[in-house]
C-alpha cells in the first residue's frame, strides 16, 4: 500500500517564490549590517524546521568551489567555531598548520532550488580565518572583501562587475575526468549564435540553467548560444565586486549540475577542442563614488574619464605580470590564439576585439571596462582584486614615443607566463611572496607535465591536471 504520509519533509520552494525571496535577501544585504543578517536568518533557521542542512561555500587559491554541508542544528550552535583541516587543500595551509576556521558571511545567504541542490537546504559564503580569527591571506574571497572595505572608507569608492561567462557542453558525465579514455570531447550540438534548435539539447541545458540562476536571484539579462558549437553564455546583472565573484562560482556549478543531470558535462575549460573559438570570462568593470560612474565623461575620449584613461594606463602596464591569474592553466593560452578573435593584444580598443580592454558604447550609468583577456577557469575573486587593486594602484604606462606604436601581446603559454609572474615585484607587493608562491607552485607542476608547445592538439595531460578537474588521486601523480 502507498504511503500517503512521506517519511520526508524537506523545504522545496516554487521557482517563482524562490526567485522573490532571493532578490528580496539581495536588497537586505546592501541595506543591513551583517550582524542584523545573522540574527535573522539565523532565527529564520530555528523557526523554519524542513531545513536540514546549510551549505558553506570557499574556494581555493586557484579559484576551485569548496562546499560543506553543516547539519542546521549543529550550524546554529557552532556558527562562531567553525574549522576544517586546510592542509586537504591544494595550495592551502601545510600540514602542521592545518586547522583553519570558516567565518560565516550571512549577506550572502541564498536559498536553493532543490531539482538542482537537494531539498531542504540553503547556501553560505564563509571567508577563511587562522586559528587566531585573522583573515587566511590565501582566501583571496577575504582579501577582495578587505580591499573593497578600505578603497570604500578611504575613497568613497565601490567596484562593481559584471562576468560574460563562456563554456561548452559536451556528451557524457564526467568528460573531462574520463578524457583519458576517450582523447576528445564530443560536442553536443553543432549550431551557433542564433539558430540553435529551440528544444535542442544545448537549449534545453541553457533553458534549465537560466532558470535555476533567476531562481537564486542572479537577475539573468540574456541567455544564449555563443559563436562556436555546444558553446553557452548566460548574462546575468551587475554586482558589487564581492557578490560578483560568488555569482560567477555558483554561476559555474548550477550549470555543471545542470548538465550532469542531462548526462552532459558544462566544462569551463578556456579550449576544450581546437578550430573553434574557445571561451573566456570577459569583465565588465566600473567604479563607483557616491552612486556616480566616475570612469564616465560625457565629452571624455570614447566617453572615459581622465580615471577611466588612468585605469586603463595602469591594467595595461602590469598586464604581462597579471598575465598568469588571468589565464591560469595550460590550456588557457590555447585561446590566446589571434585567428579566433583572441584578446592577446596589450591595448585598448573602442572597436577591435582583440583588444585586451575594449570601451563598450556607455552612458552614465552603463560606462564601463570590459577586460577581455580573462579566461572562465581563473580564480574570479584573485583575478578581480588584482584587476581592481592595479587600476587603483598600479604604475600608469611610461609616455615614451619611441615605444608608443609598438604593439605588444599576452605571453602565448604558460611557461613564459610563469617566467613574468615570478620575476615580478609587483606581483609580490600585491600578493605577498607567500602567496606568490602558493599560486604558483601548481601552475609550475602542471607546466612540467605538459609538452612545452602547444602545438595543433589538445593534450591529455593539460585536461586530467587541470586544477577544476582533478581529483587528490590524480594529485598524488604530481
Amino acid at each position: 500500500m502507498e504511503n500517503s504520509n512521506p517519511l520526508k519533509n524537506f523545504l522545496e520552494i516554487p521557482y517563482d517564490e524562490l526567485e522573490a525571496m532571493n532578490l528580496e535577501a539581495g536588497e537586505k544585504a546592501k541595506k543591513l549590517k551583517p550582524e542584523q543578517l545573522e540574527k535573522e536568518y539565523q532565527d529564520y533557521l530555528r523557526k523554519e524546521k524542513r531545513v536540514k542542512a546549510v551549505t558553506i561555500c570557499f574556494s581555493d587559491i586557484e579559484g576551485r568551489l569548496h562546499m560543506l554541508d553543516y547539519d542546521k542544528n549543529f550550524l546554529l550552535r557552532s556558527a562562531g567555531n567553525l574549522t576544517f583541516d586546510g592542509s586537504s587543500i591544494r595550495g592551502f595551509s601545510a600540514l602542521h598548520e592545518s586547522d583553519l576556521r570558516l567565518e560565516l558571511d550571512w549577506p550572502s545567504f541564498r536559498w536553493l532550488p532543490s531539482d538542482v541542490f537537494g531539498p531542504g537546504k540553503v547556501v553560505l559564503f564563509a571567508f577563511v580565518q587562522n586559528r587566531d580569527r585573522s583573515l587566511y591571506s590565501s582566501d583571496f574571497r577575504g582579501r577582495l572583501k578587505e580591499y573593497c572595505d578600505k578603497i570604500k572608507k578611504e575613497n568613497g569608492i565601490t567596484g562593481y562587475i559584471s562576468a560574460e561567462v563562456e563554456g561548452f557542453l559536451v556528451d557524457g558525465k564526467q568528460a573531462e575526468q574520463n578524457y583519458s579514455d576517450t582523447n576528445k570531447f564530443k560536442l553536443i550540438s553543432s549550431g551557433g549564435y542564433y539558430h540553435s534548435l529551440p528544444l535542442g539539447r544545448l537549449r534545453n541545458f541553457i533553458d534549465r540553467a537560466a532558470e535555476a540562476q533567476r531562481a537564486m536571484g542572479f537577475r539573468n539579462e540574456k541567455d544564449h548560444p555563443e559563436v562556436a558549437p555546444s558553446q553557452f553564455e548566460l548574462n546575468f546583472t551587475y554586482e558589487d565586486a564581492l557578490k560578483a565573484c560568488d555569482m560567477i562560482q555558483l554561476y559555474k556549478l548550477v550549470c555543471r549540475q545542470v548538465a550532469n543531470n542531462m548526462d552532459m558535462t558544462a566544462t569551463f575549460l578556456p579550449k576544450p577542442t581546437t578550430q573553434i573559438n574557445g571561451s573566456g570570462m570577459h569583465l565588465n568593470f566600473s567604479l563607483f563614488r557616491d552612486n556616480k560612474n566616475i570612469f564616465y565623461e560625457k565629452d571624455g575620449k570614447d566617453g572615459l574619464s581622465q580615471a577611466g584613461w588612468d585605469a586603463i594606463s595602469r591594467v595595461l602596464n602590469h598586464a604581462p605580470e597579471l598575465c598568469l591569474i588571468l589565464n591560469s592553466s595550460v590550456n588557457a593560452y590555447r585561446r590566446l590564439d589571434p585567428k579566433f578573435e583572441a584578446p592577446n593584444q596589450i591595448k585598448v580598443s573602442s572597436i577591435d576585439r582583440g583588444s585586451m580592454i575594449r570601451i563598450p558604447i556607455g552612458d552614465e550609468k552603463s560606462t564601463r571596462l570590459e577586460i577581455r583577456s580573462v579566461a572562465p577557469d581563473s580564480n574570479p575573486y584573485l583575478v578581480v582584486y588584482s584587476i581592481l587593486k592595479t587600476a587603483m594602484e598600479g604604475k600608469k604606462l611610461k609616455k615614451d614615443k619611441d615605444k608608443r606604436d609598438r604593439l605588444r601581446f599576452l605571453p602565448d603559454n604558460i611557461n613564459d607566463a610563469i617566467k613574468i609572474f615570478k620575476a615580478s615585484d609587483y606581483i609580490t607587493d600585491i600578493l605577498s611572496e607567500d602567496d606568490k608562491a602558493k599560486y604558483v607552485g601548481p601552475k609550475q607542476s602542471v607546466a612540467d607535465r605538459s609538452p612545452k608547445e602547444l602545438g595543433t592538439t589538445v593534450k591529455t595531460s593539460e585536461i586530467i591536471f587541470h586544477h577544476e578537474v582533478t581529483n587528490q588521486m590524480l594529485w598524488n601523480r604530481f
